[in-house]
């Protein structure tokens, strides 16, 4: 796995972040160590989204980088496999996808799309996995988003949606700053690298709280929404159609 060096050397005009190549080539030790319980987070939502399979319809994991958690599913329907769609609006993280899959021997059953979230037609959908997706997507496109996929989903489906949040409490919010930056310094990150990040990251994702992401789900007609997975200020949220 090659190791992160993105933000390693001072570097003079800080671009916003983007997934290109060089990220994509990164990645895999990059969410490891700056996502906290990522690894518990793919574990589950295998499992989870494999619950909601068993009626039929599809899976589609929106955002997918390189596909972890539309393996976590594959690996997940011992039985009754069914069909994966795994979309990324970026061809780096597509073709390090494509390889992930061919060497699971899952090409029969995920399928890739180069596609941004915003053009992406959903149909027959039991589970939709947005996973540390919709944070970047502008927050004026997030409503539409939502209830176009929540219209895509069969009766009875879930959605998956992961963020990283803003605590309503600014107090809270800085602690739980803090915590995550402590955090990627155990996580061998200097703090050069989480400055420059930080500053890369700063009008690429942008955070909502808890209270307007559950808001948002139940406008566009979801019954069910709760929590089922928490570490610092990272949230993932189950919503049932």
């Amino acid at each position: 796995m090659p190791k992160d060096k993105i933000y390693q050397h001072p570097v003079e005009t800080i671009e916003d972040f983007c997934f290109d190549q060089t990220v994509s080539a990164a990645f895999d030790d990059m969410v490891e160590r700056s996502v906290p319980g990522y690894r518990t987070l793919i574990a589950n939502i295998g499992p989870i989204a494999a619950h909601y399979l068993k009626a039929g319809g599809k899976a589609y994991d929106l955002g997918c980088s390189h596909g972890a958690a539309s393996l976590a599913i594959f690996r997940s329907l011992k039985e009754g496999k069914r069909n994966i769609i795994a979309v990324d609006s970026a061809a780096a993280m597509i073709a390090a996808c494509r390889e992930r899959i061919d060497a699971a021997g899952a090409e029969q059953w995920i399928e890739t799309r180069t596609a941004k979230l915003q053009d992406i037609s959903i149909e027959d959908a039991a589970v939709i996995i947005l996973n540390l997706t919709l944070q970047f997507i502008p927050i004026t496109e997030r409503d539409t988003i939502i209830k176009q996929l929540y219209q895509g989903l069969n009766s009875g489906g879930a959605c998956i949606l992961t963020e990283k949040i803003e605590l309503e409490k600014e107090v809270d919010d800085q602690l739980f700053r803090e915590l995550h930056e402590n955090f990627k310094r155990a996580n061998l990150y200097s703090e050069l690298e989480i400055s420059q990040k930080r500053k890369a990251l700063e009008n690429v994702l942008l955070r909502e709280s808890l209270a307007t992401h559950k808001e948002r789900l139940h406008q566009a007609g979801f019954r069910q929404v709760q929590v089922w997975f928490q570490c610092l200020s990272f949230v993932s949220i189950l919503a049932i159609k």
